[in-house]
């Protein structure tokens, strides 16, 4: 079971996996929704959403996928990060990407208040951990130019980019291979506080 505590500028953190508990589903889904309004400067668009509405069939059900939640000291939600099995359909890279081979870093976010102390790097170490030793040999992603730092934050975690698409969203296709990679099982232990 995964489970962490970690000090961000002297508070405590905890990151835990989303539960099947429909009352802190909302919360998320709430959290997301806000970031998303707030990042991207709009709401709720069902073909892009899905994984939202249905984050129990997206994310807690299959044994594959998870979605990791982190925790103020008072119980708010500041980040939260989703990993499945690669799921979409883009014809560009059929053929190359798998369910079965492929898993896919979804919907990180992390509140204002929070960013660039580390927590953004922690929440996909746990994420990465948990794709590696659910046997994916890559993690796919895609993110946008247009989001500051974004791609810069992705670069450094080891992602190359694979596809700019130019496209009116500015998406940023990008992966990284983790097959046969020696990912440090401590990375995942955050049970002690971690000073950023």
């Amino acid at each position: 079971m995964y489970y962490f505590l970690l000090m961000v500028l002297s508070m405590n953190v905890t990151i835990k996996p989303l539960s099947n508990n429909s009352k802190e589903i909302r919360r998320v889904q709430e959290f997301l929704f806000a970031m998303i309004k707030m990042e991207f400067g709009y709401g709720y668009i069902p073909k892009w959403h899905q994984d939202i509405i249905k984050m129990d069939e997206y994310y807690i059900e299959p044994e594959r996928n998870n979605f990791f939640v982190a925790y103020s000291q008072a119980g708010e939600i500041i980040a939260t990060i989703g990993i499945r099995s690669y799921d979409k359909d883009f014809p560009m890279f059929r053929g190359i990407y798998s369910k079965e081979d492929t898993s896919s870093i979804w919907r990180l976010f992390v509140d204002k208040r929070y960013r660039r102390c580390g927590l953004a790097s922690k929440m996909f170490s746990i994420a990465e951990n948990f794709a590696n030793e659910s046997e994916y040999g890559e993690i796919y992603l895609h993110t946008h130019k247009t989001l500051d730092g974004a791609l810069e934050f992705w670069t450094k975690m080891g992602f190359v980019v694979v596809l700019d698409s130019n496209d009116e969203l500015e998406t940023v296709h990008m992966d990284k291979k983790i097959h046969g990679l020696d990912i440090n099982p401590l990375a995942n232990d955050f049970s002690l506080a971690v000073k950023l």
